[in-house]
């Protein structure tokens, strides 16, 4: 599985960004995903996540209500919607896929075996 992020950008504090992951792989319907970002100086923390059935989402509480996570599995890739932008938004942005059907979409980084090589978005205040 490959993964393949995009979207990143500078935008002003309020602005929207729509970030994509491009997933390699015929069974990318059956995974989990999830996006994760790594602040300067700081360790990668979750985002968001998506059950491979749509069935169940889950946010951080820093982005719940602003973000939303989607996936359109006929194109292979999982969006993140980001809006209502802040400073503190500020990080690279990394995909990841669940290939192994965990049954669950997780919080953790190990529930994710395969990952994407990021996206820059920087929120200027």
């Amino acid at each position: 599985v490959q993964l393949q992020a995009s979207g990143g950008g500078l935008v002003q504090a309020g602005g929207s960004l729509r970030l994509s992951c491009a997933a390699s792989g015929r069974t990318f319907s059956r995974y989990s995903m999830a996006w994760f970002r790594q602040a300067p100086g700081k360790e990668r923390e979750f985002v968001a996540s998506l059950y491979w059935s749509g069935a169940s989402t889950n946010y951080a509480d820093s982005v719940k209500g602003r973000f939303t996570i989607s996936r359109d599995n006929a194109k292979n890739t999982v969006y993140l919607q980001m809006n209502s932008l802040k400073s503190e938004d500020t990080a690279v942005y990394y995909c990841a896929a669940d290939s192994r059907g965990l049954g669950y979409s997780g919080r953790l980084e190990f529930d994710y075996d395969y990952w994407g090589q990021g996206t820059q978005v920087t929120v200027s205040s």
